[in-house]
């Protein structure tokens, strides 16, 4: 064989690895309903859960804990998904910073009980470029920031 053979099948050999490799890691996105069912029938994956902060009539988040001074790395929060179902949220990784912030905010781990036991906390943030309103003035748009 050539060397330009072997150096070939070494390159698809190390493609095909990290192809494994990735696809092993890959997880679903899901309700709290299924992540329970996941966690009841002993499914042990991790999966995407997307939803927003609790938050009361005024708009206020309802259920964030997090005490620094006793364990920084403990973040506790409820969570609404996309179906309206509530769940507990405890994440051993400190607070991220812009969470009161967000709209959607997207969660990895899995069910573990009654509460979700959270590896990754991923935010959806307003985006600062986007128009709050428009102006019809003579036919022409113009974007009121």
């Amino acid at each position: 064989m050539k060397k330009i053979h072997l150096f070939g099948l070494v390159v698809i050999a190390v493609a095909v690895m990290i192809i494994m490799s990735t696809a092993g890691d890959a997880s679903t996105y899901v309700d709290f309903g299924t992540a329970e069912k996941m966690a009841l029938t002993g499914d042990g994956d991790k999966v995407h859960v997307v939803g927003a902060l609790k938050k009361d009539a005024a708009g206020q988040i309802v259920g964030m804990m997090h005490n620094p001074a006793i364990d920084a790395n403990r973040f506790e929060f409820t969570l609404v998904d996309d179906k309206g179902k509530e769940v507990q949220v405890v994440s051993n990784n400190p607070k991220p910073q812009d969470i009161d912030k967000s709209e959607k905010v997207v969660i990895i781990g899995q069910m573990q009980g009654d509460i979700f036991k959270c590896d990754k906390i991923l935010l959806k943030c307003p985006s600062k470029y986007q128009e709050k309103g428009l102006d019809v003035k003579d036919g022409a748009k113009t974007a009121v920031l």
